[in-house]
């Protein structure tokens, strides 16, 4: 088909046209390639963090790590998203950054620093300030995920123990593993008062061994030796005794063995 003067003049401006659109095009795209680097990315995301920009942060340094996930500038964000998350309130996000984190890169020198906010995450904060303003017995209450802050926080002091964050861990170390020991307590007294003297002394013996130092010890060991009493073993009732005459000599108190009101019915 062979096309008029008129109509090859047409088809030549529409090229023209269009080569031009292509050429805006890619000098706007060489133009935005700076902004689009790893480095500009993650300079970009942390400004944003640091401004208390949580969102703005997420969809930066999550972008860097779709886009670049092999940079340095990637693990940087891996590492600062879980505690972005965090302050988002974003719990599920953090612990699964963290744990992500933490599988890939078991030997990164800030490995402790994700173990440590992992353990934030789980740190109940507003049952403290409940406790404070209306006095309410929160050991009573079911742990939910203090135990696992509790375990994550143990890692940053045991394994980690030069760490900045260890000894805020430590801190909250001491205020979860009296928690937890006085809601073992209340749970074996619960068991002791229904006559269920098996469960009793497991959760006694729990809080004992797994919280050792915890104010409520002096308590699982009234429990204990009660539960032992009541399931006549003898010989552990006699162990327990002489530890707790040990830690606690001031307060020993025998019971007459043909005594019924036994001196461990302190409630």
């Amino acid at each position: 088909m062979v096309l008029s003067r008129p109509a090859r003049a047409g088809v030549l401006a529409l090229c023209l046209v269009l080569a031009a659109l292509c050429g805006c095009h890619s000098n706007r795209a060489r133009q935005q390639a700076p902004h689009q680097t790893p480095e500009a990315i993650y300079k970009r995301a942390h400004k944003e963090m640091l401004a208390y920009n949580w969102n703005g942060a997420i969809k930066d340094y999550e972008k860097l790590t779709a886009t670049f996930p092999f940079t340095d500038e990637a693990r940087q964000a891996r590492l600062d998203l879980i505690y972005v998350y965090y302050r988002a309130n974003e719990k599920e996000s953090a612990i699964d950054a963290a744990d992500t984190f933490i599988r890939e890169n078991p030997t990164h020198p800030r490995v402790d620093y994700a173990w440590y906010v992992k353990g934030l995450v789980n740190f109940e904060h507003m049952p403290n300030a409940i406790e404070s303003l209306f006095r309410a017995d929160m050991t009573k209450r079911p742990p939910s995920d203090a135990r696992k802050s509790f375990a994550a926080f143990k890692v940053v002091v045991e394994q980690y123990p030069k760490s900045e964050y260890a000894p805020d861990s430590l801190q909250r170390m001491v205020y979860l593993r009296n928690r937890l020991a006085s809601y073992e307590v209340h749970v074996a007294r619960f068991y002791l008062k229904r006559g269920a003297y098996v469960a009793a002394a497991q959760r006694a013996r729990n809080a004992i061994q797994e919280y050792d130092g915890a104010p409520a010890e002096k308590d699982a060991l009234q429990i204990l030796i009660a539960s032992y009493d009541h399931l006549d073993l003898a010989e552990l009732a006699k162990q327990s005794r002489e530890v707790y005459a040990y830690n606690y000599q001031s307060n020993v108190r025998v019971a007459q063995a043909d005594d019924k009101k036994s001196w461990w019915k302190f409630w």
